[in-house]
Parts: C-alpha cells; sequence; structure tokens
C-alpha cells in the first residue's frame, strides 16, 4: 500500500508559487481530494449542480435584460432585475450557509454500516503559514454521526497535531 501510494506522489509532483498562499491552498485542497477519494469515498457533486443551476439561470436571465428591447425605466426590466437580484443572493445565501469552507462534500462509502457521508473543510488564512483540515459528517444529526476533527499544519515550520 506504501509503495503505491509513493508510486502515486513521484508521478504527478505537484507544482505551487510559494509565494503565493492562494496557490499552495488550491495544491493542499487537490492532495486531500485526492486522499479521501481514494479511500472510497465518492464525490457527492449535488451542490456544486445546483449552484451551476442556479447560476445559468442567472446569466440567461442578465442576458434576457440586456438585449430586451425596450428602455430600463419600464416595468418588466424591473421585474428582470428583481428576480436577478432574488436568484443571486439565493446563490450567495447557499454558498454562505451550506458549503462556507467545504472543498468535498463525499457520499458514504459503499461498504459502510454508516448512512451518511464526508464533508471535508480547509483554511489557510492570509499572512499565516496553518494550514487547517476539519473532516466532518455530512449530517451531524445522524446517529452515526461523529464529532468532527481538526487537525493542523504548520507549513513554515513543521507539523502542529490538535484533535478536538
Amino acid at each position: 500500500m506504501q509503495d503505491k501510494n509513493s508510486e502515486s506522489a513521484n508521478k504527478n509532483p505537484k507544482k505551487a508559487n510559494l509565494l503565493d498562499h492562494h496557490s499552495i491552498k488550491h495544491i493542499l485542497d487537490e492532495s486531500v481530494t485526492e486522499i479521501v477519494t481514494s479511500r472510497g469515498y465518492v464525490e457527492d457533486v449535488r451542490m456544486s449542480n445546483i449552484r451551476l443551476f442556479l447560476g445559468t439561470i442567472i446569466i440567461v436571465i442578465a442576458l434576457f435584460a440586456q438585449f430586451y428591447k425596450k428602455k430600463f425605466p419600464e416595468n418588466r426590466d424591473f421585474l428582470i432585475l428583481c428576480i436577478y437580484i432574488v436568484f443571486n443572493g439565493l446563490l450567495q445565501l447557499i454558498i454562505y450557509t451550506k458549503e462556507k469552507n467545504a472543498i468535498l462534500f463525499t457520499y458514504p462509502p459503499a461498504d459502510s454500516f454508516t448512512s451518511t457521508g464526508l464533508v471535508v473543510s480547509s483554511q489557510l488564512p492570509r499572512f499565516s503559514d496553518m494550514y487547517t483540515l476539519v473532516i466532518a459528517s455530512a449530517d451531524p444529526k445522524s446517529i452515526s454521526a461523529n464529532s468532527p476533527v481538526h487537525q493542523g499544519w504548520d507549513f513554515g515550520g513543521g507539523p502542529l497535531l490538535e484533535r478536538c
């Protein structure tokens, strides 16, 4: 098992701009996603599909409002603008309340006795070298849900282990 992991790590070395913390976080998030999915968890893309669907509706409404034949102050354009604001507000509400810092939603593994998947979140604050990973149950109210696991790494000075 160790040999397979080391071979795959050697085949796909990841490169990041060390001066850009967004680039570093992106590489770390990609690596975490690869590790979790390689452990038998299948990614749940329902939330992404909902966001894409709402984004498409917003774009269609915006295109309709842009190329509509009548001038702006008329009532119809105002209603379209309100619908655009409502859909955009709904999209932001979903991102703020459901996703938060989540980088991965999963289904439970096929051979598992639990009925809930995982939500993997990460944080890398600006001007900080502390990468924090949180693995929680997708349904925290479920009987099979455990408490979230927090793990932090100080990639400027070495590992820092925390368990909450």
